[in-house]
């Protein structure tokens, strides 16, 4: 797990524990709402157990606030610079998606066939 995921986990129960503790709840009255024991209350607000988005969406419902709510505040680590595709990982992504949007069958099936021919030369050619 990365330091910016047990970060994030720690955040997120740090956040359920003040929310809990403002609204007066134990871990019990707590526990009891999610259909739960009090123990994994504990385990979600210790970090010591990661939060599932189902559960998270759960106790945020039963706490009366917004999912935003136990992210605020977060800082990052570092200012983080978007993923980029890959040259080939980029290519295949554009030829999915132009692919995906030919319409007629037969169309499709010819692209098809033609790219699958392409790549069987392509390994003819390299294995040679």
């Amino acid at each position: 797990m990365s330091k910016l995921a047990k970060r994030v986990d720690d955040h997120v129960g740090e956040r359920i524990r003040e929310r809990r503790t403002m609204m007066g709840l134990t871990q019990e009255h707590l526990a009891q709402a999610l259909e739960i024991s009090y123990q994994q209350v504990q385990k979600y607000e210790t970090g010591a157990n990661r939060v599932s988005a189902g559960r998270l969406y759960e106790i945020a419902q039963r706490l009366e606030v917004d999912v935003a709510y136990f992210f605020e505040n977060l800082e990052p680590l570092s200012s983080s610079a978007p993923l980029e595709h890959g040259g080939k990982n980029r290519s295949t992504i554009e030829l999915v998606r132009n692919y995906g949007e030919i319409e007629e069958p037969a169309i499709r099936s010819a692209v098809s066939g033609l790219i699958k021919s392409l790549a069987g030369k392509e390994r003819k050619r390299q294995s040679a």
